[in-house]
């Protein structure tokens, strides 16, 4: 995870005490704010980013995120913490972990021990086991390049209460300035743990028999893939296709995203217990728009793969107009390979929202320039979702619009073969320079027929293409929901089938 310095310097104070930030316990009526995501996760209050300690366990999606409880822009990193039992409503809970005399608390990964390797479990209870970053703002200002390290904190109680370990730091840093974001995973074929960590430039790879005990295997990324910033916030998981299994290796990257700013880009590859080896040299990115960020996966959930990315850009993040909190979560993607010309690529799609999709439209393709495609909507949504299935793939534009004139237009320019998202025009956008640039996409596709589908909440924009091969992802903050949805240019042959859907709000209002 990435930090303002000027903010750090500013905010590099004594670490707070303990609080409790549910919306219940504060008393907050909330959530009804402007720009308020309503079928996203953001905070009842303050400052949102990356996903952390993501784990599914006792049928509970656990999603942990660096959280500062005193402003709406980065500070002194605590793990915010809320819980789901179907990815789309979730519980904040109280704080999980609070900075202390080792330092903030910046990101990490939370595992399932069930074979209490660690030796933190009692009366046979299964511990989770936060493996989590360290940083030290003293050892920042002072210079050092050993200011982070690697350090655990264990639950029982389904993750409702942490105990640190006395013997962190469990991972000293060697002398690298970005050592940081530890992400774990237990290594069947050879019983042991696999921490794959962001250092600088590159992924350093661990093992460990007990989460506590950690010997470096290997090293990668030198000389391969995007370099424009630091490696931040990897991952590393298997995935098959067509029966073989593949490895997949996740690297966040900030500067040097493809339209800007941060981003997430993947390998895809062989991993054989210590070493990662990629198919290709290729620089490919999951999600080509400017606000995805920091994306991980869920550990503990078997085949299924689910990502979870933080939906902003460093950019700008500090700066979005949002008064009560900053910043929220993508809508959590299920992952898959899909193999194109020979190249194995990661494709994303929404999980199911059929929990909160409350009434669908199935439209004539015959869809005229002029013809609102939200009119026989209920005008009490004001987040929905667009389906539609290509039979070519010509240019198009399809106009997400309110009554103040301003919008949001994504399309695709068949001459240059990409995808775009342009926000120029889409309501507040000078709050900083790079904001209201168009962000592009290639398409990855070759099929003549395709399929398209967005997803529209409050102050976001989630475009997927092509089975999700291609995937954009844009907030903007209209000054009123935008409740207009036309497609230009697109012929009635063009279109196989056509539909839009009213999402519910998660919060019940």
């Amino acid at each position: 995870m990435m930090m303002n310095k000027r903010i750090l310097l500013l905010t590099a104070f004594c670490f707070v005490l303990p609080r409790l930030t549910s919306a219940q316990n504060r008393g907050i009526e909330t959530y009804r704010e402007q720009y308020r995501p309503q079928i996203h996760f953001s905070p009842a209050a303050h400052w949102i980013n990356d996903p952390n300690g993501m784990v599914y366990f006792n049928h509970t999606y656990h999603l942990f995120f660096q959280y500062y409880p005193d402003a709406t822009v980065w500070g002194p990193m605590h793990w915010g913490h809320a819980t789901s039992t179907d990815l789309v409503h979730w519980k904040e809970l109280p704080i999980a972990l609070y900075p202390d005399s080792l330092g903030y608390i910046f990101s990490g990964s939370a595992v399932v021990d069930s074979n209490n390797t660690s030796g933190f479990g009692k009366n046979g209870k299964i511990p989770l086991v936060a493996i989590f970053t360290h940083h030290d703002p003293k050892g920042e200002k002072a210079g050092t390049d050993n200011f982070q390290n690697q350090s655990l904190a264990y639950s029982l109680d389904n993750g409702v209460t942490w105990t640190k370990y006395a013997g962190n730091p469990v991972l000293k840093n060697p002398g690298i300035k970005d050592f940081r974001d530890p992400k774990v995973m237990w290594y069947a074929p050879k019983k042991k743990w696999i921490m794959t960590l962001a250092t600088k430039d590159r992924i350093t790879f661990y093992v460990s028999p007990d989460l506590k005990r950690w010997k470096k295997e290997s090293e990668f990324g030198l000389t391969i893939g995007a370099h424009g910033g630091v490696w931040e916030c990897p991952d590393l998981f298997p995935l098959k296709l067509n029966g073989k299994t593949y490895w997949v290796l996740i690297v966040n990257i900030n500067p040097g995203g493809p339209n800007g700013g941060s981003a997430t880009q993947y390998f895809t590859g062989d991993f054989n217990g210590s070493k990662f080896t990629s198919r290709d040299t290729k620089t490919r990115w999951l999600d080509y728009g400017p606000d995805e960020y920091a994306g991980v996966t869920w550990g503990n959930t078997g085949n299924r793969k689910i990502f979870l990315g933080w939906m902003s850009n460093w950019e700008y993040a500090n700066q979005v107009p949002t008064v009560k909190w900053r910043n929220a979560m993508t809508i959590p993607r299920e992952l898959s390979l899909r193999t194109v010309k020979g190249e194995v690529l990661l494709a994303s799609l929404p999980v199911k929202l059929n929990a909160i999709t409350s009434k669908t439209l199935v439209l004539k393709p015959a869809v005229k320039p002029d013809q609102d495609l939200l009119a026989g909507l209920n005008k009490q949504y004001k987040q929905f979702k667009l389906d539609a299935k290509l039979n070519a793939k010509p240019d198009f534009k399809i106009k997400l619009s309110n009554d103040e004139g301003e919008m949001i237009v994504v399309g695709y320019d068949q001459q240059k073969q990409n995808y775009y998202i342009d926000r120029s025009a889409s309501g507040k956008t000078d709050f900083n320079p790079n904001f209201a640039k168009n962000a592009y996409a290639p398409r990855l596709a070759y099929a003549k027929t395709s399929d398209i589908h967005l997803i529209i909440d409050a102050s976001s924009i989630e475009f997927f293409a092509d089975g999700g091969l291609t995937t954009m992802t844009a907030v903007c903050f209209p000054g009123k929901p935008y409740k207009h949805l036309h497609i230009e240019t697109l012929k009635g042959a063009d279109i196989a089938a056509l539909s839009v859907s009213g999402m519910a709000s998660v919060h019940g209002k």
